[in-house]
């Protein structure tokens, strides 16, 4: 299990160093990229490994526990994001988000009334 977190570790550090340095390349003061080149680097890892015979199977529970977080993790940072860049834009901002889902509300309602479903 640790075995797999160094594996992923190094990959995710690797990513974000290229990121940053593919970022200063492009005159960006930014990470651009920096995730998508450790998922890179982790698969070529991982199956350079196989190929070696290196990758114990015990490897892969340290990188499916963080794969059990990543994704809810990402998402909630994301959406506060989301909401500090809309409070402070405006009122354009929050009209944008809020109309959508109140239509697609209406929308809903309106289904349901013309396509009833089908009851046994």
């Amino acid at each position: 299990m640790i075995q797999g977190l160094a594996v992923l570790s190094f990959s995710f550090l690797l990513g974000m160093w290229c990121g940053e340095l593919l970022g200063t390349w492009l005159g960006v003061d930014a990470n651009v990229g920096g995730v998508g080149f450790a998922m890179i680097f982790l698969l070529l890892t991982k199956e350079y490994f196989q190929k070696k015979g290196w990758w114990a199977p015990e490897m892969g529970f340290g990188i499916e526990f963080w794969n059990k977080l990543y994704i809810p993790v990402v998402i909630a940072m994301a959406a506060s994001l989301n909401v500090k860049a809309a409070l402070s834009s405006g009122t354009l901002a929050i009209l944008a988000g809020i109309v959508p889902v109140l239509l697609a509300f209406w929308v809903f309602r309106l289904l349901i009334r013309f396509f009833p479903a089908a009851h046994d």
